[in-house]
């Protein structure tokens, strides 16, 4: 179809709002969502091994118990879209963290591995939907100028998420002397470490009902006023609201509210945009970077570290995670998000090519393993290397660019549909994980490695760069 849409007005581009600390405050409320996220990746991390030992699981089914949650993230990303369309933005954040909290105190108290497995797919479903929801509504309410910078608020709180669960998971080991399923209070460690998400949960619904509904979600339902409202509060006093409340409904109206049926119609089922945001997304977890936040503990534990040097090596990862991710958000809006995909992805391939070298010197079997010093200095090294050169590429530009690529005409849904995927890969990469280790350590990080390659011509041949560009100006 033709596009009839008239230009951005002048100074959209450019609009500066007024207080730009409340519009910051308005993108970190909605991005506790990724917070939640980065949290639960983290503090199972923490309980793998205990829930092993407490449930006498396999690896498969330990596979299983983590992975779940990840099932649940996929459905919750692909209903977000259309609950979001029918009852607002904020309504849908509310939903997630009510999920959330029951997922936390039901995973606190099972009394089965399968008792916990529902709880986690249960939290799943609220994390899917804060992961479609915070993004685009962070894209819908930040002005263009700085849209790429508020975006990567997103991935910032995933890694605060990681580092603060951490920190509360070595406080809570500590407490019970190094034992994941020493007593405190009359609940095993790796309990309370489950039971504390309940706090962020109940935060992120509380910053829900202090951040405005988003001005196209208003506009969409006929609340026209305090749409104008809101942009004057995020856009600046200068942009002329009216012209930008009309801009953004003449992008609305252009077509009907997308459904999964407005994603199809390409030579391959769905629109190359909508093919584009989907590999997006798959990359981004094929490379195995949750892996490293689910299993860290336990792969360190398994070449040979005592669990508190686990810990340690665990919570340096989650630190480098974050100074990555200032530097994604330092460089986003400045060199665009093409070239940091670009350097992210070659750094990420030398370095999972450099982590399989080193644990193929792996020696021993069962709880009697470990790597030559040398060997065992880079696998740590390279481990850094891969999380940084992630922080500050694909875990920023990803969600920046999800937010942006799609036309408005198909926002929603499209962005939906590649959380999905997003979640399913995900849900892979972490099922499968445990059974790799024990085939071979080697072979799991030369697959990811791979990927990471790979992921280099897709981003030079299909993703165009959105730095700069309003939302109305994708279609």
């Amino acid at each position: 179809m033709t596009s009839t849409a008239q230009p951005p007005q002048p100074g959209a581009r450019e609009a500066h709002p007024d207080h730009l600390g409340h519009v910051i405050f308005i993108t970190a409320a909605a991005a506790m969502g990724g917070f939640l996220f980065g949290y639960d990746s983290s503090v199972i991390n923490g309980a793998t091994v205990a829930i092993q030992d407490r449930f006498d699981v396999n690896a498969d089914m330990l596979g299983w118990i983590i992975a779940t949650a990840l099932l649940g993230c996929a459905v919750g990303a692909a209903i977000a879209g259309r609950v979001a369309d029918r009852i607002g933005r904020i309504r849908c954040m509310q939903i997630a963290s009510v999920l959330f909290a029951a997922s936390a105190i039901g995973s606190a108290l099972p009394f089965a591995a399968w008792d916990l497995t529902v709880w986690r797919f249960i939290g799943g479903i609220g994390i899917g939907m804060a992961s479609v929801i915070g993004p685009a509504y962070i894209a819908e309410v930040a002005p263009p100028a700085y849209r790429g910078r508020l975006a990567s608020f997103q991935q910032a709180a995933i890694v605060v998420g990681i580092a603060v669960s951490q920190l509360v998971n070595w406080g809570i080991l500590n407490m019970a002397d190094g034992d994941q399923r020493g007593e405190i209070g009359g609940l095993e460690a790796w309990q309370w470490m489950l039971g504390v998400m309940v706090v962020p949960a109940v935060l992120y619904g509380l910053l829900s009902f202090a951040i405005p509904e988003s001005p196209r979600f208003l506009l969409s339902v006929g609340r026209a006023a305090e749409a104008k409202k809101v942009l004057a509060e995020v856009e600046g006093t200068t942009v002329d609201v009216d012209a930008r409340a009309a801009e953004i409904e003449r992008a609305m109206h252009r077509e009907d509210k997308s459904t999964f049926k407005d994603l199809l119609g390409g030579k391959f089922g769905f629109l190359p945009i909508v093919w584009i945001g989907i590999f997006l997304s798959i990359f981004q977890q094929l490379v195995g970077i949750n892996v490293i936040f689910y299993y860290s503990n336990q792969l360190w534990q398994s070449i040979g570290h005592d669990p508190s040097s686990s810990f340690l090596y665990s919570f340096e990862t989650s630190i480098v995670n974050i100074v990555g991710t200032v530097i994604a958000m330092i460089f986003v809006d400045r060199i665009g998000r093409k070239p940091l995909a670009l350097i992210g992805s070659a750094g990420m391939a030398v370095a999972l090519f450099t982590m399989a070298w080193a644990f193929s010197y792996r020696t021993g079997s069962g709880d009697d393993v470990s790597l030559p010093h040398g060997q065992g200095l880079v696998a740590i090294i390279a481990a850094n290397a891969f999380v940084l050169f992630f922080a500050l590429s694909w875990g920023v530009v990803v969600w920046v660019l999800l937010g942006e690529i799609f036309p408005n005409r198909i926002r929603a849904a499209a962005l939906g549909v590649a959380a999905s995927a997003q979640w399913l890969a995900n849900f892979a990469i972490t099922k499968t994980f445990p059974s790799m280790s024990e085939w071979s350590l080697t072979g799991s990080y030369i697959i990811y490695g791979a990927f990471a390659a790979l992921s280099i011509p897709f981003v030079a041949k299909f993703v165009k760069e959105t730095k700069g560009k309003t939302l109305e100006e994708m279609g």
